[in-house]
């Protein structure tokens, strides 16, 4: 189960960086927010991943 979080999270993180730059790139304020939103939640799963992985051993 954490193996597929963590690999949620750098979905979550890569899918964000992709909508911020394409955003930017168009000049689409919106797509480039939820891009940066969606990093922000990728970065939360894998801080709490990590934090697990301490207290697992």
């Amino acid at each position: 189960m954490a193996e597929e979080q963590k690999a949620k999270a750098k979905t979550e993180q890569a899918k964000g960086k992709l909508k911020e730059a394409a955003g930017r790139v168009m000049g689409n304020e919106g797509l480039e927010a939820e891009g940066r939103a969606e990093q922000s939640k990728g970065d939360a799963r894998q801080a709490k991943e990590k934090t697990k992985d301490v207290f697992r051993h």
